[in-house]
Order: C-alpha cells, then structure tokens, then sequence
C-alpha cells in the first residue's frame, strides 16, 4: 500500500515543525565539507514542501539557522548565508505557482541586507497564497523570542494600553513570533538527538515529538509521511482523561 493512503486525512496535523539536524554529519561521512551537506539539505526541505502541500498540510516551520549559529566559524555562516539567498531566488517561483505562503521569524534584522531584501521580497510576492505556509525560522531562539515579547508587552504596560492584570496567555501569544498562527501539533528532529534546541518553547507546550535518525540531507516526503502516521496513532489528552472529550491544540493555552 502506498504511504500516503495510510493517512488519515481527518486528523492531519495542522502544522508540523522540522528541526533539519545532520547536515554535517552527513558530509563528514562523504569525505566532503559541512556546506555539502547544507547544499544537500534545500533538496530535502523541496520534497517535504512538494510532500505537504499534496496532503494538505497547512503550516510547515522549519528552523533554519538559530541565534547560536552565528557563533559558528565565518565562512561556515557566509556561506549558509549565501546559500540561502540562492535557494530563495530559486525555489520562490515554483513556490508561488503552487500557492505557498512564505513567512519568516527570527530577528531579521540581524540578518546581511542582501539575504534580508530577498527574503522580503519572496514573503510580498507570495503573501496572497493559501494552499501551505512555509515559516522560515532564521535568526531565531525561543528564548530570544520570549524576551522580545515580554519587552513588547511591558511596553504597552508602560503606555497605559494594557494593565498587569490583563496579560495573559492570548496577549502574551499575540506578541510572539508566531502571532496568528497555530502552535504545532507536531515537531520532527532528524539526526537521532533527542532533544528541541531552544526552538518554539512556548509553542510546543503540548506538540508531539518525533525524533528519526535520518539525517537532514536523506529526509524525503516519505519520512515526513511516516512521522504523520506515528503521530496519528498517538492519543492526545492534553492533560484530560480518557473519557473527557478530546480538546485541540489552541483549547489549552
């Protein structure tokens, strides 16, 4: 039986998040540089994308490169850097043609003019598509996110726009990075590590994990179908019983 007509298409997860880990690992096992594997690794977010929006997966976050990757050697970042501005030039035609929305999060601003411009550039062109949402976490930290938003809702505090006593989950939801959009149902790590990396630590509250050891550059649509159907053998309580009635994702917060 094909993979995907083992899915459940009524419970599909809304939106699925990919931590994309053993780009170097695979290289090193190639004889070949960490930007080999990198290089690889844009073939392998295309067939997840191509995969999703088949199965009609409405939200995709991938975390692309994390506020601590900046600590990595120069040339490893100019490279990704580079690397990323091509992919964007490349993929966002096709992207467009097949009604997928691209939206980024993350301290852009931080990010070099020329991968920032083309980054804007593809979120304008694409704003008015609906089929998928790509999310592109780059520059991100969930600490980091979780700082800024405190200091967004302190600032209103200080104006007299919000009291103490009004914040709560939704206001401190609005000021994230990830303001109007689900939090994931599901969080794929490739690779083998078992662990989320200061990536969206408020939104994954209640997510399901999946951890495979395929490393990044080897990830297809198929693996990404696999995660989908383990996670749909998963019961999902959200710290109710089993006779409750079943809640979402969104009904906790």
């Amino acid at each position: 039986m094909d993979l995907k007509q083992r899915i459940n298409k009524d419970k599909l997860p809304g939106h699925i998040a990919l931590i994309m880990d053993g780009n170097g690992r695979w290289a090193k096992q190639r004889g070949e540089q960490r930007i080999f594997g990198h290089q690889h690794g844009v073939e392998s977010i295309r067939d997840t994308v191509r995969t999703a929006g088949e199965i009609g997966v409405p939200y995709l976050t991938f975390f692309a490169f994390s506020t601590e990757n900046w600590c990595r050697p120069v040339e490893e970042v100019e490279t990704l850097m580079d690397l990323l501005v091509k992919a964007i030039q490349t993929e966002t035609p096709e992207l467009n043609e097949n009604g997928v929305r691209i939206r980024a999060i993350g301290d852009l601003d931080s990010l070099p003019e020329k991968c920032r411009i083309q980054l804007e550039d593809a979120i304008a062109l694409t704003s008015k598509n609906t089929r998928l949402t790509v999310n592109v976490a780059l520059s991100y930290s969930a600490r980091w996110e979780i700082v800024n938003a405190t200091r967004k809702i302190a600032q209103k505090v200080a104006n007299n726009e919000l009291s103490p006593d009004e914040i709560d989950d939704t206001h401190f939801q609005q000021a994230l990075e990830t303001a109007g959009i689900p939090d994931p149902d599901l969080l794929i790590r490739t690779s083998g590590e078992l662990r989320i990396s200061n990536f969206m630590l408020w939104q994954l509250a209640y997510t399901e994990l999946y951890f495979t050891p395929v490393l990044w550059p080897d990830f297809r649509g198929k693996h990404l179908i696999q995660a989908i159907i383990e996670y749909q053998r998963r019961e999902r309580r959200f710290g109710k019983l089993k006779c409750q009635p079943p809640a979402t994702i969104n009904e906790v917060k």
